[in-house]
């Protein structure tokens, strides 16, 4: 079987993010692994607008140059690993926005998640992102990883994990490689 391959998804677009120190970080612990091909998306590279589509992401006909050229990238990946900050206990309206442009490009393949923010080390965004994500047919591993801006950030801007935060990301890229595997037949096998 080819190795899956993985994207890890920036969540938000804000200038002078943290999140963008986080996902590097995710990339390049996951580059030192064999078993997938990961990469990384930057959801700002793409300059989504707000769902300017005029049909439902869900008939996959899309008119704009820039939600073609958005659906074949989420589609060419066979699992995520989302890297998202929590703004006001929730998901950063950018990488909302990015789900919701697109939805067949999504199902039947697997997430995991990465996050970051105050006291909770956005474990709110995760569950936010988890309901979504459950509506798009995408199966989500259990482990993640929450960086505290406390205690895995120098002044609240420069990333410096604790030293446990490298082993629980092994175990969410394990389990993502694992999912995205086995989710492949479910792509391949004709509906029933």
């Amino acid at each position: 079987m080819n190795q899956p391959k993985i994207a890890v998804v920036t969540g938000s677009t804000r200038p002078a993010r943290n999140n963008e120190a986080v996902a590097r970080w995710v990339n390049l612990i996951a580059q030192r692994r064999s078993g997938a091909i990961f990469e990384l998306v930057d959801i700002a590279d793409y300059r989504l607008p707000l769902l300017d589509e005029p049909l439902s992401p869900s008939f996959g006909k899309y008119s704009k140059s820039h939600t073609r050229k958005w659906a074949d990238k989420v589609a060419s990946f066979d699992g995520y690993v989302f890297v998202t900050p929590e703004y006001n206990h929730g998901v950063p309206a950018a990488l909302k926005n990015a789900i919701d442009f697109l939805y067949r490009e999504w199902n039947n393949k697997a997430a995991g998640f990465v996050n970051s923010g105050g006291g909770a080390g956005g474990a709110r965004a995760v569950e936010h992102l988890r309901l979504v994500m459950a509506e798009l047919m995408v199966a989500m591993v259990r482990a993640q990883v929450l960086h505290s801006l406390v205690a895995d950030f120098e002044n609240f801007v420069s990333l410096k994990p604790l030293p446990q935060r490298e082993t629980e990301l092994a175990t969410v890229l394990d389990q993502v490689m694992s999912w995205s595997n086995a989710l492949k037949a479910v792509r391949l096998s004709p509906p029933a």
